[in-house]
């Protein structure tokens, strides 16, 4: 549920913020988190006169123009690994909900049009617009504009990462979620850990419609500390509700859903940052 910011309630940019940093073989890794974006906004005069001074929830709403956010949106949940270059990989919020396709209906569901009218009527008090109302995203990350980025063979190597290692740095985090109105799931989280050999960052889109469909979209960020690139990964998997026969409770875990589903894209790339 979405916290409502009444008069007199501190903005979400004042709040007490998370954040942590570690450094390990030239590599800074760090995040921020905190709370939840407030869906009302208490400065409009503000936001409307000094854009450069609008709250979160004016900027989110003005970059990404939809008809409405996820229910739970965290405006400042940002992880951030920098090379020792100084070029970056980072995960936030912002950039993955641009990603969510606006003007189209991809996923019907029989009471999708009752759903958004509701949405409508308590967001925006306007016709709602089609648009894609699973918030499905593909994003894989912001990279800094100094970075190479090219199609390779190159895979993931998952026996080194079976290898049992002593874990450095460890944190996962929410960047957006939404019940869909009692239809479903739609989440957005970020994990990352790190040990002495190597760095694994797992991004995770994952949608289930109750009783129609569900996706998973997997971006996988490895780096070997003895090589000269990083590795990302990403696989989209969807399927029908009918067409993978598990038990229901299956259907609320994406780690034990994903290895039943069908593999419909796998994209894999080289990072390479300009050397010190």
């Amino acid at each position: 549920m979405s916290i409502n910011n009444t008069k007199g309630e501190i903005d979400v940019q004042r709040l007490p913020t998370d954040a942590e940093q570690f450094d390990c073989n030239g590599w800074v890794f760090k995040y921020t988190k905190s709370h939840i974006l407030h869906s009302l906004c208490t400065t409009s005069d503000q936001c409307k006169n000094e854009p450069e001074k609008q709250c979160l929830l004016c900027l989110y709403t003005n970059c990404l123009a939809l008809p409405h956010l996820p229910e739970m949106v965290f405006p400042r949940n940002v992880l951030t690994v920098v090379h020792p270059s100084g070029g970056k990989i980072e995960f936030n919020t912002l950039d993955a909900l641009k990603k969510v396709c606006n003007g189209k209906l991809p996923v019907q569901v029989a009471c999708s049009v009752e759903w958004q009218s509701t949405r409508s009527a308590e967001h925006l008090e306007q016709k709602l617009k089609p648009f894609d109302w699973t918030f499905s995203t593909d994003y894989t990350g912001t990279i800094s504009e100094d970075a190479i980025i090219e199609p390779t063979d190159e895979k993931i190597d998952m026996e080194m990462l079976k290898q049992k290692e002593k874990i450095l740095f460890y944190h996962e985090m929410m960047l957006y979620e939404d019940e869909l109105h009692d239809n479903g799931i739609s989440s957005c989280t970020i994990k990352i850990r790190v040990m002495p050999s190597s760095f694994f960052i797992l991004l995770r889109f994952f949608l289930r419609v109750d009783g129609v469909m569900v996706r998973v979209n997997d971006t996988r960020i490895f780096h070997d500390f003895t090589k000269d690139f990083v590795i990302r990964e990403f696989t989209n998997k969807e399927c029908g509700v009918q067409e993978v026969k598990l038990p229901l409770t299956m259907f609320g875990d994406p780690n034990l859903l994903s290895p039943h589903m069908p593999l419909r894209t796998s994209i894999i790339e080289k990072i390479t940052f300009p050397k010190q």
